[in-house]
């Protein structure tokens, strides 16, 4: 993962787990969808990312987004190289391969990476 890119990318995963952590979860929840878009084509920020989605899920009791993640999670890790839906914030409640758009602030950063 480029600097930069990564500078971003843990900068809304350090936010996510301080609002986890303040049991703000969807404050938490918000900076791991954009550390998603961030890192999904990555192995392991990809997996990364699902896997706090799951602790949300779980501390929420939400079942959609407990099996959700747990099928993401296996996803990031086995596709991931492969494709990724464009700009997906990675939630269960939404579909797992729907392209979405890219945040305005994100898209210069994504672009240099050739990412749309």
């Amino acid at each position: 993962m480029q600097a930069e890119l990564r500078q971003v990318y843990d900068r809304e995963m350090k936010a996510a787990s301080e609002a986890y952590a303040e049991d703000n979860l969807d404050k938490a929840f918000f900076h791991l969808e954009r550390a998603h878009i961030l890192g999904q084509s990555f192995t392991l920020p990809h997996a990364k990312a699902h896997w706090w989605m799951l602790k949300v899920g779980l501390k929420r009791r939400d079942f959609t987004e407990i099996t959700g993640q747990v099928l993401r999670i296996l996803g990031a890790l086995s596709f991931t190289r492969i494709w990724v839906p464009v700009g997906n914030t990675g939630g269960a409640h939404v579909p797992p391969f729907q392209s979405m758009p890219i945040p305005e602030e994100f898209r210069s950063l994504l672009q240099k990476r050739g990412r749309n």
